[in-house]
């Protein structure tokens, strides 16, 4: 009886040691249900993972939509506009339009409409945003969306 006792311990300790290597050697990405798989646009994707950024008495979050995948990015700040938030942490990249800046690049993955009538559209609590992400004001606690759109 104390052999077969023995025996458990040692095989319940030897499979809890293969989970950790494992989770060592995968850098945690096998067990992280919070990645996005490397394929498609998100090839070119700077984050594939849920991020927190910033310090700040205020909290939004952004969330990024492309090919049924989607990360959500934390970010805390005292910054007014959600643009300066985003430019900070490089999140967003454009160019100046006649409206404002034209975004071009969202976490690394590009959409051009003249190239392949693709763009990024802006959601702010599940509405199509009427203002541009350089003019858009936040406030504590709100929810945006870049969605890959076209």
């Amino acid at each position: 009886m104390r052999r077969k006792m023995k025996r458990i311990i040692y095989l319940s300790l030897l499979f809890v040691l293969v989970i950790c290597t494992l989770t060592v050697f995968l850098g945690c990405q096998f067990f992280d249900n919070n990645t996005v798989d490397k394929n498609g646009r998100w090839e070119d994707a700077i984050y594939r993972k849920n991020m927190e950024f910033g310090e700040g008495s205020k909290t939004v979050n952004v969330e990024i939509k492309v090919e049924e995948q989607s990360v959500t990015f934390t970010f805390h700040t005292d910054k007014e506009l959600l643009g300066d938030v985003l430019i900070e942490h490089g999140i967003v990249e454009g160019e100046p339009a006649e409206f404002g800046l034209y975004v071009k690049k969202v976490n690394g993955m590009l959409a051009d409409y003249d190239v392949d009538q693709t763009y990024w559209a802006l959601y702010k609590n599940g509405a199509y945003s009427m203002t541009g992400v350089d003019t858009t004001v936040i406030a504590d606690g709100e929810h945006y969306e870049f969605v890959l759109e076209g």
